[in-house]
């Protein structure tokens, strides 16, 4: 075995996982390929040409990596468990009212999981993805920090991920970005990843519909649904809608009907099956509650703490305190922000590290919370 140990690589067949497998291969570790099939993408019902992680030929790429650079290559069947776990979770989430993140989801309870398990029966002493992030211990912990690449940083879809399986990852595209990454294939003759389209769908959800695969997974969905309200913030009824599962937070584009005036989802209500409409300042709040928090940065928040938080993958993030009670964070956006989904994940940065991430709970506007309670003490 290598001085520098045995390393279980996740290999996707893109640039990405390639090139990390091709790094820690150079720098001496004992590298094992691993591809995992999550999905079947003969199962979605899509036209579309299978394409992406799970399809063959991806597969195929990354064996033939392996094989040409003379290190190990298997494939880790976890489709029972990813639909079981995922997908199931994706389609309980929307018609509950709220909107899912698949892919968090699948890195924090699926992936890195069933890495660490097959890496312990092949005897690694580490995984590796090919994730831009960075990985480092201080103090006892193990923090997840942004990538070099702030353009491709990835950390926010690692906030999940414990401690003990932290502890075991390795990270090797973290101070490096894309263009260089590009540039390192090229001169090692690897063209066919540099010229490799990337994907950026949900696996199991290629034609991006969401609202087609809801269809053809819950059976007489449609017609359970079909016919809400669409309502104003006031409660002014407006029309009707397609159904609730149909529709996000923030959503403006497909709604299907016209007011005069740019409007927005800014509520689910499930019960009523109402989707509650407003304008783009009524889509803003000022806080929110993340529940299911994973901490890296602290074991727990003993004070208030002044962060930047993102709400969604390509949020830039915002200045906010948060406050820690139990396994609840409270979230204080000075300014407000829009579009704050329940079901999406919530990541709370100081600085370039992640201090913890959770599961959107529910928002609030503190104005509108004070207001009601004036007029029900009248």
């Amino acid at each position: 075995m290598s001085k520098k140990g045995r390393v279980l690589v996740a290999m996707s067949g893109g640039i990405d996982s390639s090139l990390a497998a091709v790094l820690l291969h150079e720098q001496g570790y004992e590298v094992i390929g691993m591809t995992m099939k999550t999905w079947d993408y003969a199962s979605s019902g899509s036209s579309k040409k299978e394409t992406g992680c799970c399809s063959l030929d991806s597969i195929n790429d990354a064996r033939n990596l392996a094989v040409n650079l003379g290190f190990p290559h298997y494939i880790l069947d976890i489709r029972e468990e990813f639909g079981d776990y995922v997908i199931d979770h994706f389609t309980d989430e929307y018609l509950a009212g709220r909107t899912p993140n698949p892919c968090v989801l699948c890195n924090t309870h699926i992936k890195w999981d069933s890495l660490l398990q097959r890496a312990d029966k092949l005897g690694c002493d580490y995984i590796a993805t090919g994730h831009y992030a960075k990985v480092r211990e201080e103090n006892g912990r193990y923090i997840i920090s942004k990538g070099k690449d702030l353009n491709k940083d990835q950390s926010y879809a690692l906030w999940g991920v414990s401690q003990e399986s932290l502890s075991r990852t390795i990270l090797p595209l973290g101070d490096l970005t894309k263009p260089e990454i590009r540039k390192m294939a090229e001169d090692k003759g690897f063209y066919e990843l540099v010229n490799k389209s990337e994907s950026y769908e949900i696996c199991f959800v290629p034609d991006n519909d969401y609202r087609g695969f809801l269809k053809r997974r819950v059976e007489g969905l449609e017609e359970e649904v079909k016919g809400g309200e669409f309502v104003l913030e006031d409660g002014t009824v407006v029309g009707t809608h397609e159904g609730y599962p149909f529709y996000t937070v923030g959503q403006r584009k497909g709604l299907g009907i016209a007011l005069g005036y740019p409007v927005y989802v800014t509520e689910i209500q499930k019960d009523k099956n109402r989707v509650v409409l407003g304008t783009f300042d009524e889509l803003s709040r000022d806080g929110m509650y993340v529940k299911n928090l994973v901490m890296s940065k602290y074991t727990s928040l003993d004070e208030r703490l002044d962060s930047v938080t993102k709400v969604r993958y390509n949020d830039d993030g915002a200045p906010a305190v948060i406050e820690q009670v139990g396994d609840t964070m409270k979230v204080f956006f000075g300014n407000g922000i829009p579009a704050i989904a329940p079901g999406q994940a919530a990541v709370f940065y100081e600085g370039d590290d992640v201090v913890g991430g959770g599961w959107i709970h529910s928002s609030f506007n503190q104005q509108k919370i004070k207001n009601e309670a004036l007029s029900n003490s009248i």
